[in-house]
C-alpha cells in the first residue's frame, strides 16, 4: 500500500528506538541483506565460500567502468548523486534546496539521466519529468503532473505516465495513461490505448516492442506486471506476464533475463523470452534476500549483464519521494545468491540506483 509523505518539508520518519539499535550493530559492510541470519562456517582458505566470493567481488568494484546515480535525501531536500561502482567519489548533480529531483534513469548511451522533479509545496507541489545530461547540465521539462520515466532502447524517446489527477500525490501508480516524448522533436504523443491506467515502474524491452509495468489496482487486476504492445490498440486490457508476481521488473541488456521484486525481502531473476506471443518467466531464482523489518527493492541490470543494483534498508518506504532512513546502495553478483556489498554509508534514503553505460566515443 501506498504511503503518504508528510507535506511542507519532506520530514525524516521517526523510527523506533529498537530498530536504530539493531541498524547500528550491524556490521559496516554489508548491513542486511543478510546480516539478521547467521554466516555459515566454511573451511579456511575456500575460495568458493560467501566471504570469499565477497570478497573478489569488492575488488573487482573498483574495476568496473560504469558509475551509479540514485536519489537520496540531504537535509532539506532530495537529490541526485552519482558515484563510482565501488561507492566513491560521491558527487550532487542537482544541487537544489527548493526542488526535490528522484527516481533517475539513464540513457543507453550513457549521456542523459532523466527523472522526476516535485516543485512547490504541500498540495500545491507538482510531480513532472525531465531530463538532463549525465553531468547534470542542460535540464529540459519532458512533461508537468507526470512520472515514472524510462527510456527506449535507441535512446531517441522517453516514455512516462500522465498523473491521475490534478492535485498532488506521491502514490507511484496514481497515472492515468501512458505517453511518449520525442527529444529530436519536442513533440509527445498517447499510447492509443486509454483504458491503460495505474502503471508504475515503466521498463522498456530491449528488442523495442514492448513496455513491461507494474499495475496496482487498476484494468481489472489488483497486482500484476503486465506487457504493453507499442502499436497497441484501444480499449484492450494489456496481458499479465506469466509467472511474474511481485513489481518493478528490469531487463538484462541481451533481453533474455529479467530482475524484479518477488517480495518487501527478496529480489528474484528469472529467464525470460521475448520471441513469444505470451511473455512468461522461467527458471525463477532469488538473488538478494533479508529478513523483516529490512526491505531490498529497485533492482537494476549493469550494463554488462554481471551485477545487480538495489536499495535495502529497516522498514522505511520504498516509494518515490518518501523517507526510507538508514537505506543504502547495494550491489550483487547476478550469477549468485546474497553475494552483496553495500555501497553507500550514510543511510540518508538512498534509493532508485541506476547505471551509467560508459558513453560512447565518437568516430573520428
Amino acid at each position: 500500500m501506498e504511503k503518504r509523505r508528510e507535506q511542507g518539508p519532506y520530514l525524516a520518519c521517526a523510527l523506533s528506538l529498537c530498530v536504530l539499535v539493531a541498524w547500528v550493530s550491524l556490521p559496516p559492510v554489508l548491513a542486511a541483506p543478510e546480516a539478521r541470519r547467521p554466516t555459515p562456517r566454511t573451511a579456511a582458505g575456500d575460495g568458493n565460500s560467501k566471504s570469499a566470493k565477497i570478497t573478489r567481488l569488492r575488488a573487482e568494484l573498483a574495476h568496473i567502468p560504469y558509475r551509479i546515480v540514485y536519489e537520496s535525501y540531504r537535509g532539506t531536500s532530495w537529490e541526485l548523486f552519482s558515484m563510482n561502482a565501488d561507492g566513491s567519489d560521491p558527487v550532487n548533480l542537482t544541487r537544489t534546496r527548493d526542488v526535490h529531483e528522484m527516481y533517475p534513469h539513464v540513457s543507453p548511451d550513457g549521456a542523459r539521466i532523466c527523472f522526476v522533479a516535485d516543485e512547490g509545496q504541500g498540495r500545491s507541489s507538482i510531480r513532472s519529468v525531465y531530463y538532463m545530461n549525465a553531468d547534470g547540465t542542460g535540464r529540459t521539462l519532458v512533461a508537468r503532473n507526470a512520472r515514472q520515466p524510462c527510456w527506449s532502447p535507441d535512446g531517441r524517446t522517453i516514455a512516462y505516465t500522465p498523473a491521475e489527477y490534478a492535485r498532488f500525490t506521491t502514490g507511484g501508480y496514481a497515472s492515468k495513461g501512458l505517453a511518449f516524448y520525442d527529444l529530436a522533436t519536442g513533440a509527445r504523443r498517447r499510447h492509443p490505448n486509454q483504458i491503460l491506467h495505474h502503471l508504475y515502474a515503466l521498463c522498456w524491452t530491449p528488442d523495442g516492442r514492448r513496455l513491461l509495468a507494474t499495475v496496482q489496482g487498476g484494468m481489472g487486476y489488483r497486482h500484476a506486471n503486465v506487457a504493453i504492445d507499442l502499436e497497441g490498440t484501444k480499449s484492450k486490457v494489456p496481458p499479465s506476464v506469466r509467472r511474474l508476481s511481485g513489481c518493478r521488473p528490469d531487463f538484462s541488456p541481451d533481453g533474455k533475463r529479467v530482475v524484479w521484486n518477488l517480495t518487501d525481502q527478496a529480489i528474484g531473476v528469472a529467464d525470460l523470452d521475448l520471441r513469444s506471443r505470451r511473455l512468461e518467466v522461467r527458471n525463477i531464482r532469488k538473488v538478494v534476500s533479508c529478513e523483516k523489518p529490512y526491505k531490498v527493492y529497485h533492482a537494476d541490470w549493469s550494463p554488462d549483464g554481471k551485477y545487480i543494483l538495489f536499495s535495502h534498508g529497516p522498514n522505511g518506504s520504498q516509494q518515490v519521494g518518501e523517507m526510507a532512513r538508514g537505506w543504502h546502495i547495494g550491489i550483487a553478483d547476478a550469477g549468485e545468491r546474497n553475494v552483496v556489498v553495500q555501497l553507500t554509508t550514510d543511510g540518508v534514503s538512498n534509493k532508485e540506483a541506476d547505471w551509467v553505460p560508459a558513453q560512447r566515443e565518437e568516430s573520428e
